[in-house]
């Protein structure tokens, strides 16, 4: 067995990934609101609830992520590491980022900013969940109804993206052809990255290599 690849060492670099992941996901939502072109189906949620609230829509992304780990309970899903670091830094990260980036008014700026933010999204997505820490909240929500009803993980998942768009939207939040894009775009996106941060698996030793020999 090759040391240098026990858990012990990858620990850091798992620890690196998850973070760096988390932040750049806040910030990739936060490029999509300055782009002002559409955003997330949950990011139109977030939006139109921090509209009416007159709260930041980090801090409401912060409380729906804190609220859909109640949801866990009778669903019997369990939380980790990065579940709970997911629901703290991803608002505040793209709160951080609206602080930064002003408001863009020039097509061709805000047409780049969306770009950016898709792109970074997918990147994120596949570096936070390679470091395999737990899933977020809202990917929670959906693997647990997905086992409990017995659904396909991609019903589960359309109808909850749906759902919280139309909430969303009724509320005032941005919908627009950016939200048309990253639907297209961040699963193909998500898969690239996924696989490009997945480590291999590890080489098997001379003993290991034998057995699993047919």
């Amino acid at each position: 067995m090759d040391r240098s690849q026990g858990p012990g060492r990858q620990l850091p670099r798992r620890l690196v990934q998850l973070y760096a992941g988390l932040v750049l996901y806040g910030a990739s939502a936060g490029l999509m609101v300055r782009a002002d072109l559409g955003l997330s189906p949950w990011d139109v949620f977030h939006q139109g609830v921090a509209t009416h609230l007159g709260l930041s829509i980090g801090t409401v992304s912060v409380a729906a992520g804190a609220l859909l780990l109640l949801a866990w309970w009778p669903l019997r899903e369990r939380p980790g590491l990065g579940t709970v670091s997911n629901v703290i830094l991803v608002g505040l990260s793209l709160d951080a980022l609206l602080a930064l980036v002003s408001e863009q008014h020039a097509p061709a700026s805000r047409v780049a900013l969306l770009c950016a933010g898709i792109l970074l999204n997918g990147l994120a997505t596949g570096l936070y969940l390679a470091a395999s820490f737990g899933a977020g909240p809202r990917d929670g929500l959906m693997t647990g109804l997905h086992r409990v009803t017995g659904r396909s993980v991609r019903l589960v998942r359309t109808l909850i993206e749906l759902t919280v768009l139309a909430c969303g939207f009724a509320l005032g939040g941005g919908l627009g052809v950016g939200t048309l894009a990253y639907a297209v775009a961040i699963g193909p996106l998500a898969q690239a990255s996924l696989r490009y941060f997945t480590p291999p698996p590890r080489a098997a030793g001379p003993t290991e290599g034998a057995i699993l020999r047919p």
